[in-house]
């Protein structure tokens, strides 16, 4: 396959997958590169980076949807964008086949450099059920699917007869106890009960929030005192949290929990909202690459931030973020490898994108070392907790640390100043809780008035009456 024209003949450094190590890579070497007489290329199959953490908040209502993600074509000028998603790499012909969004025939893009950002996708398991009643909470059209479907059931149930009906869509059950169940459940919450004060025909102890976690505990990130604090936090909302419980079967949105590890029925009931965040796993598209990978699927990398193969550092070959194993020096996982999280994705970029440059000039690398700082949760408003540097808040405290840190963290200043006004406001007019309807069918009330409506069916021909006709009858009768 040859080279599409509308594509540069620069050298390239192709940068795999946005996110934060693609959207960061990017903004760090473009006009770098460019200057050198290259070139960078950011394939990504959406227009935009999402900014995870805010995807509770943006499902709660507190910051609107396009504020929480970052437009490639605004904000990276001098990087050449492609739609589009790597299907497969040929490392050792330096060669990358790429599949349009549009559906247009895949075609070759030959590089110099590339960065392995392709990130994770939500993980799940073989559950009955799951892909049909389930949804994720790991992008933005998920997140403002889910802030409409709770607003618009708490709707249809204010004018449900049917108990079992009313009671069904009044149910919301979030799987996973990680930082973003914890805070998908909180906002949801707090936004549900917002919603409900407005609404008479529908009341506070109808509402049931359910979140089933398969371990012992949620949230390994805090100190277990803080993980009981929020276990705690949470059930004086009214939130049932089961702990050492697993969903089995979630088949016509009945949903069966089993005791861990024994696996005995826990609990059984209908619920029409089912939220997944039970955990991410890197990216299947490095399984279409000739790179290698470690146990748990990830591109294999030292320090450095360079791909590690079977004889050592594999030239012009880099990765960071979710989609890699990189060292931690510091602790990090089991394996010795880095969290997948947006902290360290967030500094692995920088190195990274410091590194490949220093490469161009055969000066020395540096590897990457970042210590934990903490971890900071927001559980709707002035509500949360935190362990930052050792030092552990909850409450308003932490919900202020966790606003100030992803307030910074939020990639272009652009951004950070649209979801900072976002914030004002909601502290002054409130969550904003306005379902949008028929974002699936946009065209459904155009449809139904373009379409011209049937005429009405003509009136039967009066019938002859009976007399006449005997009379006749009489009549032909008697000559």
């Amino acid at each position: 396959m040859a080279i599409t024209p509308t594509f540069s003949a620069r050298p390239r450094v192709l940068v795999v997958g946005g996110g934060y190590v693609g959207l960061y890579t990017a903004l760090n070497l473009q006009k770098k590169i460019a200057k050198s007489g290259g070139i960078v290329t950011l394939v990504d199959p959406l227009p935009y980076m999402t900014y995870q953490p805010f995807l509770p908040e943006v499902a709660g209502g507190n910051i609107e949807a396009r504020h929480a993600v970052v437009s490639y074509r605004k904000h990276l000028k001098a990087t050449e964008v492609i739609q589009g998603s790597v299907t497969s790499i040929d490392h050792a012909n330096r060669t990358a086949v790429i599949a349009p969004v549009d559906g247009a025939p895949t075609f070759e893009l030959p590089y110099h450099d590339v960065v392995m950002a392709a990130g994770a996708i939500t993980r799940t398991f073989p559950i009955k059920g799951l892909a049909e009643s389930g949804i994720g909470l790991k992008t933005i059209e998920e997140a403002i699917a889910l802030r409409n479907q709770v607003l618009s059931l708490i709707e249809q149930a204010s004018t449900e007869s049917d108990p079992e009906t009313r009671k069904r869509a009044l149910t919301f059950v979030v799987v996973g106890g990680g930082f973003a169940g914890i805070e998908t459940i909180a906002e949801l919450e707090d936004m549900a009960r917002a919603a409900v004060k407005l609404n008479d025909r529908v009341d506070q102890s109808e509402l049931r929030f359910v979140l089933v976690e398969a371990m012992g505990r949620i949230m390994p990130e805090v100190t277990e005192s803080q993980a009981l604090w929020v276990i705690d936090h949470l059930r004086s909302r009214g939130i049932e949290v089961l702990l050492n419980t697993s969903l089995d079967n979630a088949e016509e949105k009945n949903l069966k929990l089993i005791n861990m590890p024994e696996k005995t029925v826990a609990q059984q009931f209908d619920a029409d909202t089912l939220i997944w965040t039970a955990g991410v796993m890197a990216n299947p598209m490095v399984r279409s690459t000739d790179f290698p990978l470690e146990p748990r699927g990830r591109v294999a990398t030292n320090v450095n931030l360079q791909i590690n193969g079977e004889f050592g550092v594999i030239e012009n070959a880099w990765a960071a973020g979710d989609v890699a194993a990189v060292p931690d020096v510091t602790g990090g996982l089991p394996d010795g490898t880095c969290v997948p999280n947006a902290q360290h994705a967030l500094r692995q970029a920088k190195r990274l994108s410091a590194n490949l440059w220093a490469s161009r000039f055969d000066k020395p690398l540096t590897g990457y070392k970042h210590k934990n700082l903490g971890a900071v949760a927001g559980f709707g408003e002035w509500k949360g907790v935190a362990k930052i540097m050792g030092i552990q808040l909850k409450g308003a405290p932490a919900w202020i640390a966790h606003r100030g840190y992803h307030g910074l963290a939020m990639p272009t200043m652009e951004r950070k100043f649209r979801v900072i006004m976002d914030w004002f406001v909601s502290m002054l007019a409130g969550r904003d809780l306005a379902q949008l309807e028929n974002l699936q069918a946009p065209r459904r009330t155009f449809v139904a008035a373009a379409t011209p409506k049937p005429k009405p069916a003509a009136k039967p021909a009066d019938a002859p009456v009976a007399a006449p006709v005997e009379m006749k009858e009489e009549a032909v009768a008697s000559k």
